[in-house]
């Protein structure tokens, strides 16, 4: 019956390989799709902060005259857009609409003494003028929260008196002043209005008014303030959130996301789909980095976030500090105006990649009716994948671990959970295929080292078997005294190992790119592409295949047994241990440093990365063509000779499994992340010929000199 079963499995095995295999092709029309849906959308658009420019104005001699100029040169540099928050009372007072004082600053205004018990707000416009475009807004705000005021007048200016604290009056949000937004009109710019989820409760027909007026104004996207989008805190009990996006489609208004934000703002999945995704993605330069980077650098960043991560809309924030060098207020506006323009600025250099200034459009994403069933062949393909992983650890599971994926799979998708089951699926496949890929070339390695193999999960799939004092030698393997394996085998040509190291490179990297289709198969939503979901398991997939390789290699190479493994963890701890430890651990810290999008770079690399770019255009992953792939084509150059040097196959799965992840950036172009890895793969394995080149050198001078240099010190 075993025996049976084996031959069962042996047979599955090979059907599983045929259906990952279909997988990959059914995924390729897919990732056309994706393709021309990437290609749709060139136009990029440049927006300020009109908040920051109003803030920096504040504090120069002349607030209304700067900001004039400063409109006025960056409207020349390129700047499309100006974004507007809705008001406050204190942004108001920076604009010079109206002048707010507390009940102790106004009674020493009109040369009264304090009334005692009062602590109200103090409002006077600066004008008549402020006074007919702005009190409206301020006495709605009041209105809506049922706070009392009533008229109040002062040297020829008319007001109100609040009666809630200051610190409270400034905290309420008004609506956008309209006297900046025709001001913002006026000189030629789009407007980017930010709404906020803070005026409660939401309001169907003033929204609809407002949005009516602003789209009068030439608004095409709106962007959100807070951690919530307009609409969301009302959503359970009021459907505003449904309400707002039924709007948002009468006036053919899209939204814009900001990348990289700890946390989703709270509403913006939803919004997107009601919208139907009239959706574009935003970058923010903070005002930190408008200070201090260089124009150079803003426009390398642009350049790549265009390029790199479908950004098409660029969201500049200015500031200002007290410099005591120069003993004045300094601030970033004529930095910003210096990246944006000019020859090599940030317009140009995008304009010269394709990217034009513009109104950018969402990207057309069209299911046809055949892909549904594409991306089923796709899911089975990955679960086929998965099994295969599974059963080269544990003989006789493919079938059951197959059936069960499917079964799970079909779960989750008729119980609506197709996000969790894509990505699932997704992760299984990323990490399996680069950990099958090594699999299979240690076990060439054993069948060429160790000799006579035993099985592991049925099939040609095996690896040496334990040797003991009592058994035979094994052809091609050297023996000391003790019967012991050595660390060093008979040594083949160099020719022939060589030969042997670029083979399996090249095979083991076909077995990994297997994951590649499937992955961008599985993630094939408009969603993906936007980031409204990402895939999930980033951390997993960068460290499951080292440590499942290195399970591999030392566990299941015939060298450790259950016996040898209890001997080992009994042994008591001593410093070489603790030193072995430490160094593991900085090199893990700093491989997980570098992971994700907060990863750390050294200065080296910076230069290394624009050198590439400027280069070839698109820039290789540096784990993959420094730090996977060189140690892995040596490593399997030197596996023949040095046991040793096994090691350096467990290293170079980071490669392997770089290659992978750098499909799974779905919001980076499909055909950037392919000269990606074309780059990083013919760039790391010139790099490993090199490093097979001096090894070579040095080998062959300590065989040379090392003798004579002993025999030196001996005598």
């Amino acid at each position: 019956m075993f025996s049976r079963w084996q031959q069962w499995n042996r047979q599955v095995k090979l059907a599983l390989w045929i259906i990952a295999l279909i997988g990959v092709v059914a995924a390729l029309p897919l990732g056309a799709l994706r393709m021309d849906m990437e290609k749709a959308s060139k136009h990029v658009e440049y927006v300020f902060d009109y908040r920051d420019i109003i803030e920096v104005a504040e504090k120069q001699a002349q607030p209304q005259l700067f900001l004039e100029e400063q409109l006025a040169k960056l409207k020349e540099s390129g700047v499309m857009t100006m974004s507007v928050y809705e008001s406050s009372l204190k942004e108001l007072q920076q604009s010079g609409r109206l002048t707010y004082y507390s009940s102790r600053d106004a009674a020493l205004l009109q040369g009264k003494f304090e009334q005692a018990g009062q602590n109200y707000t103090y409002i006077l416009f600066n004008g008549p003028q402020e006074e007919e475009k702005v009190g409206p807004i301020v006495k709605a705000a009041l209105d809506r929260e049922e706070i009392v005021y009533r008229d109040w007048s002062y040297g020829g200016r008319n007001g109100l008196v609040v009666e809630i604290p200051v610190a409270e009056a400034v905290m309420k949000t008004l609506d956008f002043d309209p006297m900046a937004l025709q001001t913002i009109h006026d000189a030629g710019f789009g407007l980017l209005p930010r709404f906020s989820d803070r005026v409660k409760p939401y309001d169907q027909k003033s929204m609809d008014v407002l949005l009516g007026q602003l789209k009068e104004l030439g608004v095409d996207r709106v962007l959100f303030d807070g951690d919530k989008v307009k609409g969301a805190s009302d959503q359970a009990k009021a459907k505003s959130l449904d309400g707002f996006a039924v709007l948002l489609n009468k006036y053919h208004i899209g939204i814009a996301t900001i990348e990289n934000l700890k946390k989703p703002q709270q509403g913006i999945n939803k919004l997107a789909y009601l919208t139907n995704y009239n959706v574009v993605r935003l970058y923010s330069l903070s005002e930190k980095d408008s200070m201090d980077m260089s124009p150079e650098a803003i426009t390398d960043r642009f350049l790549l976030a265009a390029k790199d991560r479908n950004i098409r809309m660029f969201f500049l924030n200015g500031t200002s500090q007290s410099s005591v060098d120069k003993a004045k207020i300094v601030h970033s506006l004529d930095n910003i105006n210096e990246a944006m323009s000019g020859k090599d600025g940030v317009v140009a250099t995008l304009s010269n990649a394709g990217f034009t200034p513009g109104h950018p459009e969402p990207f057309k994403y069209e299911q046809p009716s055949w892909s549904k069933a594409l991306r089923g062949v796709v899911a089975a393909g990955a679960i086929a994948l998965i099994a295969l992983m599974v059963g080269a650890f544990i003989p006789g599971v493919y079938i059951p671990v197959f059936l069960l994926g499917i079964i799970g799979s079909a779960g989750l998708y008729l119980t609506s959970r197709t996000s969790l089951m894509e990505q699932g699926l997704a992760l299984g496949a990323a990490v399996s295929a680069p950990t099958l890929a090594l699999i299979w070339v240690m076990n060439r390695i054993y069948a060429r080292t160790v000799g006579d193999r035993r099985i592991v999960g049925g099939g040609s799939w095996s690896v040496g078997r334990s040797q003991s004092s009592k058994a035979p030698h094994q052809p091609g393997a050297v023996y000391d005294k003790g019967n012991q394996m050595k660390w060093i085998f008979p040594s083949a040509t160099i020719g022939r190992r060589f030969g042997l190291a670029i083979t399996w490179f090249v095979s083991a990297s076909l077995i990994s790119i297997m994951a590649i289709p499937l992955v961008f198969g599985l993630l094939n939503n408009i969603t993906y592409s936007l980031v409204l979901e990402q895939f999930r398991g980033v951390s997993v997939l960068h460290l499951a295949p080292i440590a499942l390789v290195a399970v591999y290699v030392l566990f299941y190479n015939g060298q450790m047994s259950v016996g040898k493994l209890r001997s080992l963890l009994t042994k008591p701890i001593t410093l070489t241990w603790i030193i072995i430890a430490a160094v593991i651990g900085i090199i893990g810290y700093y491989y997980l440093s570098r992971t994700g999008n907060a990863g750390q770079v050294s200065s080296i690399e910076l230069v290394i990365r624009g050198w590439l770019e400027s280069t070839f255009g698109v820039r290789p992953r540096f784990k993959e063509f420094m730090l996977g792939h060189p140690p892995l084509v040596l490593g399997l150059f030197l596996a023949l000779r040095y046991r040793a040097a096994w090691l350096l196959v467990i290293a170079g799965s980071i490669g392997q499994l770089t290659m992978v992840d750098t499909f799974a950036h779905i919001h980076t172009p499909l055909y950037i992340s392919v000269i990606r890895l074309l780059l990083g793969w013919g760039t790391g394995l010139i790099i490993g010929c090199i490093l097979i080149l001096a090894w070579q050198v040095v080998e062959g001078a300590i065989r040379k000199w090392a003798p004579a240099i002993i025999r030196k010190f001996v005598a």
